[in-house]
């Protein structure tokens, strides 16, 4: 449909809005490392759709809590890997940035 992915306009959001509001995001969340770069991009929390969903189809209410335990594991190994032992030090330093296209 030729729509900017939310992850991809975060950054303006969070600009836009400045301190005013606390910014949240839910789509294309799907695991640890999605939390952590949205976390990155100046977002204050994610929600996490389709997972959880998964989770209660295959296993009802174990599925759920397995699900987001999986998505707290993966975060934290993740964070570790970018040597971050605290959300409160995670910002958009630990992501990549791609050299910038000429015109």
């Amino acid at each position: 449909d030729g729509a900017a992915a939310a992850v991809e306009v975060l950054p303006e959001i969070v600009a836009a809005v400045g301190d005013k509001i606390e910014v949240w995001i839910d789509g294309g969340i799907r695991s640890g490392q999605s939390v952590l770069k949205a976390l990155a991009l100046g977002a204050k929390g994610t929600m996490i759709g389709r997972p959880w969903l998964y989770g209660l189809g295959a296993y009802g209410e174990d599925g759920v809590r397995l699900c987001l335990e999986m998505v707290h594991k993966e975060l934290d190994l993740t964070m570790a890997f970018c040597g971050k032992t605290s959300i409160d030090q995670v910002d958009k330093g630990i992501l990549y940035e791609p050299y910038p296209h000429r015109p």
